[in-house]
């Protein structure tokens, strides 16, 4: 695990960094570890967000809350033109030091409205969707909106070498503020090992758990279309869904149709959790079919916790699986391909499956433990406070 580094507290005293993103549980369930480090140093953290059902947690992690209304469900010039002046109005009131920009609306009108009150920007760029690669006037304009925002930021982070090459080469960011990071990174003490539990002579069904928001984007579809295959050929085993129903989001899965597949026997939703390791621990594999990630932070939880995973050849999902290794990589869009290696994993012995999701563990220590995220934020807001300095 990599340390903390101490920075001198003289050099901190009296700092103030906003931290925004698009929802309260966001902040809690991604950011608690960054927040908590940035207290740590001395740092005065102000959380911004719309309130939700997680914002009393906040408190918790030692940092301010200062709910921020925003639209998250598409681009709207009216509202988006309110949102740049809520931030206007925020940095004006606040005065930070630093501003850390995560998710689309954020990272645009934030620090937007950062760059006019000449404040230095550190941007997080977590996932584009498949939406961004394809044209038309609207992905035009967010790229036209993109290019505006970051070309004057400090420090902009990518979670994959894809996306980061993808914005260079549109002239959206400059190369030399260009950093990569290991998706939000793994608190590998809070998602510890946990035992694979045995189906063999046992009544337990082998569980296959999807762990996303429900979007069609994350591969719900073709998921649910292999879950019917597995139930016809595999009746030991279950297909489950986990995570958010209605969200804001062209892509979204309604509640009615969800309602639909569980009624027809496909799948079970197990709706919402406040902890998803309790369902880590009772499941057998994680399976995200999602057509584009930054990297998703599910499947290096699952990792940590020594689950084998199946994810598709995508960007930012390949990133987390060492095909054979530690899980199994299925084909964009391709029901018949993700059932292959569904049944694929359901033919292997028990602990076949458990060396398979040591192997996992193994490459979150190495690769994506959080401390990585955290150092190389605490470096990038130290060279602004030196710049300043100098």
């Amino acid at each position: 695990m990599v340390a903390l580094s101490v920075l001198p507290i003289g050099l901190v005293v009296g700092i103030k960094v906003v931290i925004a993103l698009n929802t309260a549980w966001n902040l809690v369930n991604f950011r608690a570890g960054l927040i908590r480090a940035l207290v740590a140093h001395g740092y005065e953290v102000v959380a911004v967000a719309p309130p939700d059902a997680y914002t009393p947690r906040l408190a918790e992690l030692g940092c301010r809350f200062v709910p921020l209304p925003m639209h998250n469900g598409g681009t709207h010039p009216g509202r988006d033109g309110l949102l740049l002046w809520r931030f206007w109005q925020l940095f004006r009131r606040e005065r930070p030091d630093v501003y850390l920009g995560y998710t689309v609306k954020p990272n645009v009108y934030g620090s937007l409205a950062a760059r006019l009150r000449g404040i230095p920007v550190i941007n997080n760029i977590a996932g584009l969707g498949a939406v961004f690669i394809q044209g038309g006037w609207l992905v035009r304009l967010v790229r036209a909106l993109y290019r505006l925002a970051l070309r004057p930021s400090a420090k902009v982070f990518f979670q994959n070498d894809d996306d980061r090459q993808l914005f260079i080469a549109s002239g959206l960011v400059r190369a030399p503020v260009t950093d990569l990071l290991p998706g939000s990174g793994i608190d590998l003490s809070r998602f510890a090992l946990a035992p694979l539990l045995p189906t063999e002579g046992s009544p337990r069904k082998f569980r296959f758990l999807l762990i996303a928001r429900m979007l069609f984007d994350k591969g719900v579809a073709e998921y649910v279309e292999t879950a019917k295959l597995i139930r016809a050929r595999w009746p030991q085993a279950e297909c489950c869904l986990l995570g958010f129903v209605d969200v804001q989001n062209p892509a979204a899965v309604s509640r009615a149709q969800v309602d639909d597949w569980v009624k027809q026997g496909v799948v079970r939703y197990l709706g919402v959790s406040d902890d998803v390791r309790t369902e880590i621990a009772q499941a057998d594999c994680i399976v995200l079919p999602s057509y584009r990630e930054g990297t998703p932070r599910t499947l290096l939880e699952a990792a940590a916790m020594g689950r084998p995973i199946i994810t598709t050849d995508a960007v930012g999902c390949r990133e987390v699986v060492d095909d054979g290794v530690n899980g199994y990589l299925c084909k964009v869009r391709d029901a018949g391909d993700l059932a292959a290696k569904m049944e694929q994993m359901l033919a292997l012995t028990h602990q076949q499956r458990v060396d398979m999701g040591l192997r996992g563990r193994d490459k979150m220590v190495a690769e994506f433990d959080e401390q990585i995220v955290i150092q190389k934020y605490l470096a990038a807001i130290e060279a602004i406070l030196a710049s300043r300095r100098a």
